[in-house]
């Protein structure tokens, strides 16, 4: 296989995030279908090989070293998962090896530094940092019979590293290893460097897939593992093999640190953009950044994270007053704020609504500094009135045909109002009429969990026969005040969300409640009602961009995933 061919493209398979670990698989496979260096006629035939070890093998039986065992059945033809090239053979695991077996029992010990109890869990890599693995409480005739030596291979036997294997290479100190580990003794016969780049290629992973059992907690045993056929070129060829994919995985690496080395400096020139966007110091200055990001943002937005940022930064832009320019021919919101406060005197006045008393706004502890004409409120202060929503019984099961639904809070948890998310109401219970969910309400969560809790939504088509819960508020927003404007603020300011999270109560970790009176004193920037109509307008158009440029994500992802289909299976096309 030639590395350029593939280098040809990189740049944009890289773009497919399992780019470089399905590349290591290749290589993996095609080393060992024999596909990846050529084959020398000269070189033994791995059948004498084979024949070598089963004698090296009777010979230790004979000297009472290893225990015979008898060998799996071999398997042949159309059992075999495909055909070697010509030279090489198909054998049990079993039979290339002088023993697999399993490890000692015993508990660690820090304290014991004598002979070291190597763990599943103190591999890490395909490397072990001896310094720190514990000792264990070990028998002179124990030590004989687990210690580890150099060619050993260890292979996980259950749980979430099971089949992974290690290859003891240097061993600076005395060490067993421990029960939840098997040992593969190869022979001096077969190539160790060979056999474990084996136990990490498809063809392995395939058995161990097929032969591993248990249900909640998969393991493989030693029998299992016996039974494993491995695929043995020559002993010359094994070694060349093993260089080959050394090389090839070294390229690999380089590949890996290079694309990790552009994703990190696309995260860099992100970020940077963005916060020069969101922290403009006038407006001559924030338009110029927003040229900026406008004009590179295919560069910008390579990844779904990004486009996350890219919304949340077009959101907080808009409730600090730095999305559209204001309009000095714009009434101001203090007018307008006091209109409605005279309206809801009035309605006071009339005994219609008693509105919880509120505290200031101060405008130096505020969040951040508004527009002109702009004005700092509670969010009570515009809020005419409210309903608290219905406590019936209901089933936990959506509701079917015409019957009532009884909202739960998952609906009125994001921006779009979610109407299947609710429970049937119980038959013979007739809601009442000011419970009843209609187009144009504005919905709040009182309890959800910790992030979501507070969230708010718009109706936005009238519903049919749902109704309101008792953790549901239906707020009645005042004439011109955007509903729209004011679930972005309540919904995605980062100050609102903060203020949430600290005024939420409850016992569980997860689920958190908010008062009324909590989402009432939620301070709001108020513009100018012409302007929170350009806002909302604005908005939409720019999350319709960013819907695009996901859409075109996708697509460039599934296409650069296709491309790195193609080339992978050209290149198996090739060997076989």
């Amino acid at each position: 296989m030639n590395p350029q061919r593939l280098l040809q493209h990189f740049d944009r398979i890289a773009e497919a995030s399992d780019a470089v670990p399905r590349l290591r698989r290749l290589i993996l496979d095609l080393a060992v279908r024999g596909k990846l260096v050529e084959q020398d006629p000269n070189d033994e035939p791995a059948a004498e090989l084979l024949k070598r070890i089963q004698a090296e093998k009777a010979r230790l039986v004979k000297e009472g070293k290893i225990k015979k065992h008898e060998l799996p059945p071999q398997i042949e033809g159309e059992e075999l998962p495909f055909k070697p090239p010509l030279g090489w053979c198909w054998a049990s695991l079993a039979a290339t090896s002088r023993r697999i077996h399993y490890g000692f029992t015993a508990s660690a010990n820090q304290s014991i530094k004598d002979v070291r109890l190597l763990r599943i869990t103190d591999i890490q890599n395909n490397s072990v940092e001896w310094s720190s693995v514990p000792g264990c409480e070990i028998s002179e005739p124990e030590i004989c019979q687990y210690k580890l030596e150099q060619g050993d291979i260890l292979i996980a036997r259950t749980g979430g590293t099971i089949g992974k294997s290690f290859l003891v290479r240097q061993i600076p100190v005395t060490a067993v290893f421990a029960s939840y580990l098997i040992r593969v003794q190869g022979s001096p016969e077969l190539y160790d460097q060979y056999l474990k780049l084996f136990l990490e290629s498809p063809v392995y992973w395939k058995q161990l897939q097929d032969g591993s059992r248990g249900g909640g907690q998969p393991n493989v045993n030693g029998q299992t593992l016996g039974r494993m056929i491995v695929v043995l070129p020559p002993l010359a060829e094994q070694h060349r093999i093993v260089a080959k994919v050394d090389e090839l995985m070294a390229l690999c690496d380089r590949l890996e640190a290079a694309q990790a080395e552009r994703e990190s400096r696309r995260d860099r020139l992100a970020a940077a953009s963005l916060n020069r966007l969101n922290n403009g110091a006038n407006a001559e200055s924030f338009r110029e950044h927003a040229r900026f990001h406008l004009r590179h943002l295919s560069r910008l937005t390579t990844r779904p994270e990004h486009i996350q940022q890219l919304r949340q930064a077009i959101l907080s832009l808009a409730v600090r007053g730095q999305l559209v320019p204001q309009d000095p021919n714009d009434e101001p919101a203090s007018e307008l704020f006091n209109r409605i406060q005279a309206q809801k005197a009035r309605l006071v006045k009339e005994g219609k609504i008693k509105p919880p008393p509120l505290p200031a706004t101060p405008e130096d502890k505020m969040p951040f500094r508004l527009p002109t004409d702009w004005e700092w409120v509670r969010f009570g202060e515009l809020i005419i009135d409210a309903d608290a929503g219905w406590s019936p019984k209901s089933e936990g099961f959506p509701r079917s045909g015409v019957k009532w639904g009884v909202l739960k809070v998952s609906a009125v948890s994001w921006n779009k109002f979610l109407p299947e998310e609710n429970k049937q109401l119980l038959p013979g219970i007739r809601p009442p009429e000011a419970a009843q969910v209609h187009a144009g309400d504005f919905l709040i969560s009182r309890a959800n969990t910790s992030e979501l809790v507070a969230k708010c939504v718009v109706v936005d088509k009238e519903p049919r026969n749902l109704i309101l819960s008792d953790k549901i508020v239906r707020l009645q927003i005042a004439e011109r005040c955007s509903k729209k404007f004011l679930c972005m603020v309540n919904n995605h300011a980062e100050y609102a969300r903060s203020y949430y999270a600290e005024e939420a109560s409850g016992t569980s970790l997860s689920m958190k409640n908010v008062s009324r009176s909590v989402i009432y004193a939620l301070a709001i920037p108020f513009p100018p009602f012409s302007e929170q109509r350009r806002i909302v307008a604005k908005v939409d158009e720019l999350m319709t961009l960013c819907d695009q440029l996901e859409a075109q994500l996708t697509t460039n992802q599934t296409e650069n995933r296709h491309l790195l289909d193609a080339i992978l299976h050209h290149a198996l096309a090739l060997a076989a």
